[in-house]
């Protein structure tokens, strides 16, 4: 634990969360009352709900008495973090470069035909969200997609195709 991480002690309450959730109200005695734990404990926000929901983002401005908007802003600078839940698969399509030239626009016209949803949307049974990358570092497999960041290089629209039915199909029996 670093020194910003080390544990609020009782002189420092954590008031101001006991209006949120737990998660919060935990975070918040974790976590010293300083500007510089934001990113730490955003990124322990998304790891817990899969995106940040408004409820935090006000605990965490209140407790760090950062302003909203400043919340915000890094919240939508930083890819990692993102305001919508995710659904419990996330198909990501590269559109890089490389991957761009090699056809991964069929991949993506093709996955937003098939799930209904567009870029940036999750279906309404919680299942697939699609989302748009610049790049996943595996130039040399291109066209790549992943799921849920495992990465599936030399893709197809019938390889998607397959995937895609695979994890429907493992939903399916585990209902």
């Amino acid at each position: 634990m670093t020194e910003n991480q080390s544990k609020v002690n009782e002189n420092n309450q954590c008031n101001v969360c006991n209006t949120v959730t737990p998660f919060i109200k935990e975070l918040c005695q974790t976590y010293l009352p300083q500007k510089d734990n934001l990113i730490s404990m955003l990124n322990e926000v998304q790891e817990k709900f899969g995106y940040i929901p408004v409820e935090a983002q006000k605990g965490l401005s209140e407790y760090l008495q950062i302003p909203m908007a400043e919340i915000y802003g890094v919240i939508t600078f930083y890819s990692r973090f993102t305001l919508e839940p995710k659904g419990k698969y996330t198909i990501s399509v590269c559109l890089g470069t490389a991957c761009f030239v090699k056809g991964s626009q069929k991949i993506m016209d093709r996955l937003t035909q098939k799930l209904g949803i567009e870029a940036g949307q999750t279906t309404e049974d919680g299942l697939f969200s699609i989302d748009e990358t610049r790049c996943v570092g595996a130039c040399g497999l291109a066209p790549v997609f992943t799921v849920n960041g495992e990465v599936h290089g030399r893709a197809t629209v019938k390889m998607l195709d397959e995937v895609i039915d695979q994890l429907l199909a493992e939903e399916k029996a585990s209902q």
